[in-house]
């Protein structure tokens, strides 16, 4: 049983999503990932989040440039917490996902992330954060997690300090 769903729009989604998936199956996540349109197949989209919903998921995140309603559509159709990603393409490089996630009416909610590959990383970081509210195992996954970012972030200043910003490479 998978606790999170991943939506695309379009199968050229997956090399931004795939940052995040990456995140979630390096926390052990059980999730499942699916194309499907608002727009180009809408019945098929309701019937994958109806049959999530129905066999016990609980977060849903969906990823989508353009007019991006994926997200909007979802959430409109369940009471589980739905995580956009706006994805750049198009026109106006992502800025037109952006405001259709945040622009949402009220009564429909969206929590919507950075555009592109760190919005997806953090997608997928907010999505276990929610299921880590009930499973203290992976609550203690995710305190390791940041306990790491901080220890990288002494350890490459401390490679600066050694080495000089002149001569620090990554």
């Amino acid at each position: 049983m998978s606790e999170i769903l991943i939506l695309m729009g379009s199968d050229s989604d997956l090399p931004v999503v795939s940052d995040g998936l990456s995140v979630l199956k390096d926390f052990g996540v059980d999730f499942e990932v699916h194309i499907s349109s608002a727009h180009r197949c809408l019945e098929r989209t309701l019937e994958i989040v109806t049959d999530f919903e129905n066999g016990e998921g609980k977060v849903i995140i969906a990823a989508a440039g353009m007019s991006a309603h994926l997200a909007g559509v979802v959430s409109a159709h369940t009471t589980l917490p739905v995580i956009g990603i706006p994805l750049s393409s198009g026109d106006f490089a992502g800025l037109d996902s952006l405001l259709s996630m945040i622009e949402m009416p009220p009564g429909i909610p969206v929590g919507v992330m950075g555009k592109g590959k760190a919005g997806a990383k953090n997608a997928a970081l907010l999505a276990i954060q929610i299921l880590a509210l009930s499973n203290p195992a992976l609550k203690q996954k995710v305190r390791d997690f940041r306990v790491k970012l901080k220890d990288e972030v002494a350890e490459k200043d401390k490679k600066l300090q050694s080495e000089g910003w002149e001569n620090y490479s990554k």
